[in-house]
Order: C-alpha cells, then structure tokens, then sequence
C-alpha cells in the first residue's frame, strides 16, 4: 500500500513582503520512484501553480534544484521519497538570494565567484586556432577532471558554516575552482598570484573544518583533499613572504 505523505514547504514571496514567511502543507500519494522533484511537480501541477522551485535537467546535471530537504542540502531530482519519513520539510538553500518559497539566486554568487578567482587559464601564449590542443598526462588530465565534476548546486555552500556567517569567504566550491587551474599545467599563474586571490580567511584559511561540505556534496566530491591540496600551497607561500 502506498504511503501518504506530507510535505511542509517554505512559502514566501519577496514580491510581496506584506505576507511574511509560512509553512503550507500539502497531502501526496507515494509512488514508485518518486523523487521530491517529481512530487514538487505533481504538487504544482494537481494543488498549487504558484509554488516556486528551479529545475532544468532532472538528471542530477545542472544542480538547479537543490534544496534544503529534511535539514540537508540535497537535489530534488536525486533524493527518493522512499529514504526520508512520512512528513517531509522542504526550505531554500541559505547564503544565496532568495527569489521565492524554495527557489534561489545561486547564479549571480557563482558569476561573483569565477570573476573573484579568476577562474581561467591565464598564459602569455597566443591563440592560434590552427594548432593541435596541447597534450597533458593521464593522470593531470584526471586530477583537473575531478574538481570540474562541480555542478554548482550550492549544496556546499548552504551547509558550510563560515559561508553562512560570512558573505565574503569562497567556500568549497571556490577553492575547488582554485584547486583545478593550480593543477592545470597550461595556466602560467604563479603560487605568488594564487595567493593574492585565496590566501586569507576569505579563502583557503577561512574554513572551519566541519567537513559539511563533503558531507552535502551530491557529487562526492572530495572537497576537503582540495582544500587541503591549496591550503598546504598557500601556507609555503605565506612562510615565505615572511
């Protein structure tokens, strides 16, 4: 028999502060493989059009639907129903710009992020589109494939406590970024440099070593070995300078 669920969903619009923050209840029948983002849907489209989420791919891609799910930073769209309890609460990702009920800003922070990083490869080196893509080692090829596996869905940076006192600090998902040119032989920034942008408490020295961040990664990335990775750099660098 099927279970009847309860989700307690975050409603507020900023469009219209008069109506402060509620929770709304919504009644839905389980079904096979039902993930929260099927029942968000099933909800918006049978109950209430005007419930606000993001989504795009459903496939666990493009990270626009993650979500705080029973206390976690999750993915709707990877999170089964049948894991969780008869009553589930569904809030917005904190640190990030809250558009409406479970919907946020994760973009603008992330744009903000590459910009403040720099993330890019930075050569003296000519672009000649004639030539051959330049050959790397297997196991630099893997290294910089590793920390690209980020879908920027926020997950890290919702659960990481320095980010959510501190509107400054990059978090996992930056120093990760820092993480993958630092490897990648073809960029010519020097470790002087990678200090300037990720050698303080905004960077690689703000983080309090939760491990919150690798426990809400939906992609298991192994954020705290990059951390460390750049942390380690960045301390050789900062001896030396004095």
């Amino acid at each position: 028999m099927s279970r009847q669920l309860t989700f307690s969903i975050f409603r507020y619009n900023p469009n219209t502060p008069e109506i402060k923050p509620y929770m709304q209840e919504y009644k839905l029948t389980e079904s096979t493989g039902m993930t929260i983002f099927v029942a968000l849907n099933q909800i918006r489209e049978e109950q209430d059009p005007s419930l606000m989420f993001d989504f795009v791919c459903r496939a666990a891609i493009c990270g626009s639907c993650a979500m705080v799910i029973n206390g976690k930073p999750r993915l709707a769209c990877k999170t089964l129903t049948k894991d969780l309890p008869d009553t589930i609460t569904l809030m917005p990702l904190p640190v990030f710009k809250l558009i409406g009920d479970l919907s946020v800003d994760t973009g603008t922070w992330f744009r903000h992020m590459a910009l403040k990083t720099e993330a890019w490869i930075h050569t003296e080196k000519e672009f000649d589109p004639g030539t051959l893509e330049e050959r790397m080692d297997n196991e630099t090829a893997l290294k910089i494939y590793e920390a690209e596996r980020c879908i920027e869905c926020g997950c890290c940076i919702a659960g990481c406590a320095t980010a959510n006192i501190r509107e400054d600090f990059l978090g996992a998902a930056g120093i990760n970024r820092v993480a993958r040119f630092m490897v990648d032989p073809r960029d010519e920034r020097s470790d002087w440099q990678y200090f300037e942008v990720i050698g303080s408490d905004e960077g690689a020295f703000g983080c309090m070593g939760l491990m919150a961040c690798d426990d809400n990664c939906p992609m298991g990335l192994p954020l705290q070995m990059q951390l460390a990775f750049v942390r380690r750099k960045m301390a050789v660098v900062g001896w030396k300078k004095r």
